[in-house]
Parts: structure tokens; sequence; C-alpha cells
């Protein structure tokens, strides 16, 4: 949790993913009911089931369980690819600003990232630190523009994840999920607020 539960009544978009808050936390679920309420915010459910969370949801989109991180991977390329993010909230406000060591990588065909050892099957994390100033603080670029700067790092190993790619490693149809990804869009003018209720916990976002 890193906001109370009350403050939910304030989102305009509610994610609920990896859980089934209405069953589960009917208590916490009150603020998600005050904010489509009086707040006229939308409620969006993805889940292998169709749950009670789900019958009460504005949009609900089916995944195949185990796949959440593909899902997830696929709306960040969606809002990456149509600049639908809150560009000075991450960039002052998160670490995608700033820059990771030379020699970090991930390679794309045999799916594993720098320093890993194929004998042990274990990773030297050297190279996945960031790059340190001359003044002792990690370097940043809040351009975004920078090769190694988290934010490109992102953009580069979330492109391969496609609206199509979703739909085939997730089983999300498509035009569902592009639906998903329109309504989280809708608060990346940092104006509103979105919260994601994810398995136990939830946290709220600006994108």
């Amino acid at each position: 949790m890193t906001n109370s539960w009350t403050d939910i009544k304030n989102t305009d978009v509610v994610l609920i993913m990896g859980g089934n808050a209405a069953e589960a936390h009917p208590c916490g679920f009150k603020w998600v009911t005050e904010a489509k309420h009086h707040n006229k915010a939308r409620l969006i459910v993805v889940d292998p089931r169709f749950t009670r969370s789900a019958s009460v949801s504005d949009f609900y989109c089916p995944i195949r369980a185990g796949t959440d991180t593909a899902y997830l991977l696929g709306v960040i390329n969606y809002l990456i690819t149509n600049d639908k993010i809150h560009r000075e909230y991450v960039a002052n406000y998160t670490d995608v600003s700033f820059v990771v060591k030379e020699g970090f990588g991930f390679d794309e065909a045999e799916g594993v990232f720098s320093g890993f050892n194929p004998n042990n099957r274990t990773y030297n994390r050297d190279t996945w630190e960031y790059e340190i100033g001359p003044d002792g603080f990690v370097v940043r670029d809040t351009t975004l523009q920078h090769e190694r700067s988290v934010y490109q790092l992102l953009k580069k190993h979330a492109s391969r994840y496609t609206p199509e790619m979703v739909e085939r490693i997730c089983g999300a149809p498509k035009d569902k999920f592009l639906r998903v990804c329109e309504m989280i869009s809708s608060t990346a003018n940092g104006e509103k607020s979105m919260t994601i209720m994810y398995a136990l916990g939830w946290t709220q976002h600006s994108y």
C-alpha cells in the first residue's frame, strides 16, 4: 500500500489485475464504489476469471493465467509509442531518467540479460547498476534521450510487446487490450490519476 485506501475515491481510472478486490477486500472496495459514483471513475478488470469485481466493472478483459507481465509490458509499449505518459512526473519522480552502466544489455535471441552464466544459470549483475557521476550521484538525463537511460532501455525492451504479441501470449483479444490501453492513457495529461489494485496491494500513478 502506497496510499491510504480512502484515497482511491479520488481516482479517475481503476485497474484491478491479479486479484478480486470486490470479494477479497470488500471494505477497501467501498472506495472504488465511491470513485465510480462521485468521481465518474471507470473500473477495468483484467483477469482469467469473470469475477465479482468484473461483474461491476465498466470493462472486462480476459487474460491467460500467468501472462500478466507480458500484458503490462504491452501496456507500457502502447503508452510510450503513443506518447501517453506524464513526462514531467516520470522524468522527475521516477528512475526513468537515470543512466545505466555501459555493458548492460538484453539478448533478444536468447532472452537473457547481460551477465548471464549459462553453466550455473545465474547472473552477475555488475552491469545492472546506475552510472555514478564525479559528484557521487546517479547520472541523469531528464530529457529521456540518453540511449542508456532507463526510459530508452525500457522503450526498447517493451517494443516487442505489440498488441498482436499480447494477444498471442495472453489470449486477450486485441480490441479489448487496446481499449484497456486507451482508458489507461486517458490519465496521461497529468490532470487525472489511475489506481492499480494488483494482488493484495495497490498503487496510484499518473501516467
